[in-house]
């Protein structure tokens, strides 16, 4: 069979050209098709003047996320820690207050509420297998219920389930509701528990990229050349004895591949034809499985004057609509940046509300956090990945109950010729920019070892 590439790669954000590096490495040629007018998926950076950026995708790597670290070293990219000095400030029951720490002073019964919770969940994350988490013993049981149904019964006051809501909000973009217990406790042990996930020093949170992330795909991308083609929307890959027929928008002619790799988000996978079509417990997943809601609110200032107050510019509020605030500033400490999330139920009511309203509301809200000079940035802006055609949501997969038992193994297990990539398929770090860097080397390393054992075949 005459071939365009040895593989298809469909998807050029961050897992895609991981892949596509990888295969290239080990000898092997690619053609990589991406469905935007960019690259890089969910990892962006947004121009905010004078030469500055901020990141309004995915844009930290911490400590234990040693594969998204080590492309870092590989490129080039320095990185720069988060800005995590001084009291943070917490709004609780319309009731604003200043903390140290990583958990904010909510009085003893409330205090001992979340690290009882905290301290359950993680033994109950603790007894899964990362790697096939849906065979666990208590697996099953796990699955029937939602995380809500779990921190009704397991909680004794509301202020703490509300603090535990509020910080779901952004892990996930979505409600305790609209996920199995499994599910959350998944994501907790392929991160290493949840001090890992919420925690800027030590944790996930801990340095940003010297030039926003999306530098890292920038510079994947210059490496392919022709390779890559934009503007090509995959239409349907047609597998054969011979290898794979990609169709696609962006030319006449279709990609001939010996293999392929799909690098696009889980629930996106349906919008592609496949022949022969996939499983009916494939399809089930696919069709169940959906993003949760998260829109990133960018305030930019002339400086970030909440630090000669002796603030960090972290903050959590349950009033909203920003629930959880970051000091997003660049390294020299100019302009002023406050990032802020609004996630779940609150991202879905933001969404309907018009420009200036959406506006008003966030920056009222930083306002009450930090003054009214909060309320004055010289630029405002959002990104909603709900509203992204090839996106559709983010910041990451929710499985609802009894889907991840039903159909878990079809996160990554191939479709003849077809291997899945995409930061949700990780073992490890899954959602985040380290899960999308190990999904784009395993799937590679699939494909090599298939092409491999297809060469040895034919040269025996």
């Amino acid at each position: 069979m005459e071939v365009d590439a040895d593989v298809a790669v469909i998807g050029a954000g961050l897992a895609g050209l991981v892949a596509a590096r990888r295969l290239r490495q080990a000898g092997h040629t690619v053609r990589v098709l991406e469905a935007r007018d960019r690259v890089g998926g969910r990892v962006l950076n947004a121009d905010i003047g004078e030469g500055a950026v901020v990141e309004v995708g995915g844009q930290w790597v911490g400590p234990a996320q040693d594969r998204a670290l080590a492309l870092c070293d590989e490129l080039g990219a320095e990185r720069f820690p988060t800005f995590d000095e001084g009291r943070a400030v917490l709004e609780l029951g319309g009731r604003r207050r200043t903390y140290t720490g990583t958990i904010p002073k909510a009085g003893p019964l409330v205090l001992a509420d979340i690290a009882i919770a905290r301290w359950r969940l993680e033994r109950l994350a603790g007894k899964l297998d990362p790697d096939r988490p849906w065979e666990g013993e208590t697996a099953a049981e796990l699955d029937r219920r939602t995380l809500a149904s779990w921190l009704s019964g397991a909680m004794l006051t509301a202020p703490a389930r509300e603090m535990l809501r509020v910080a779901g909000r952004t892990v996930w973009g979505a409600e305790p509701e609209e996920m199995s217990l499994l599910h959350a406790v998944i994501y907790m042990r392929r991160a290493g528990g949840l001090d890992p996930l919420i925690n800027v020093e030590g944790g996930a949170q801990q340095w940003r990229i010297a030039g926003g992330s999306q530098v890292l795909v920038q510079r994947l991308a210059a490496e392919l050349g022709a390779e890559l083609r934009l503007s090509s929307e995959v239409e349907g890959i047609r597998a054969d004895e011979d290898g794979v027929t990609v169709e696609h928008s962006g030319g006449t002619e279709p990609v001939r591949a010996r293999r392929a790799i799909v690098a696009v988000p889980l629930h996106l996978r349906s919008e592609i034809d496949y022949t022969p079509g996939l499983s009916d417990r494939h399809r089930h997943l696919v069709d169940a499985v959906h993003f949760g809601r998260l829109i990133k609110c960018v305030a930019v200032f002339d400086e970030p004057f909440w630090r000669a107050e002796g603030l960090s510019g972290e903050a959590l509020s349950d009033t909203g609509p920003a629930t959880l605030i970051f000091d997003n500033s660049p390294p020299e400490a100019a302009p002023g940046v406050l990032l802020g999330f609004v996630g779940g139920s609150d991202a879905r009511a933001h969404s309907r509300l018009d420009d200036d309203q959406r506006r008003e509301a966030v920056l009222a809200c930083l306002a009450r956090l930090f003054g009214k000079r909060a309320a004055a940035p010289r630029v405002y802006l959002e990104q909603d990945w709900g509203a992204e055609r090839f996106s559709r949501g983010g910041p990451t997969f929710l499985m609802p109950p009894g889907l991840w038992t039903a159909a878990g193994p079809d996160l990554r297990e191939p479709h003849g010729p077809i291997h899945w990539a995409g930061s949700e398929t990780a073992d490890r770090w899954a959602g985040f920019m380290d899960g999308a860097v190990r999904s784009g080397e395993r799937s590679a390393a699939e494909a090599a070892a298939a092409l491999g054992r297809e060469a040895a075949t034919a040269g025996s």
